[in-house]
């Protein structure tokens, strides 16, 4: 049982070293990449947003046209 539990000590301390490796590999995106990006995902967003609200609206005017059976 004590072997078992070493192993998995040994095993999380190098899975955490290879994560300090890999952190220090990272390339940080500029600040100003960031804020027109940002800006770019919330502008399609709202495009898409504006698009499917006008769809429904067309397909609701549509079929408004079929008459309703009683």
């Amino acid at each position: 049982m004590n072997e078992k539990l070493n192993e998995t000590v040994e095993n999380i301390k190098a899975y955490f070293k290879g994560v300090k490796t890999e952190w220090t590999k990272i390339t940080w995106p500029e600040k100003n990449q960031i804020i027109v990006e940002t800006i770019f995902v919330i502008a399609i967003v709202t495009a898409f947003t504006i698009a499917v609200f006008c769809l429904d609206k067309i397909y609701a005017w549509i079929l408004g046209f079929i008459p309703t059976i009683r």
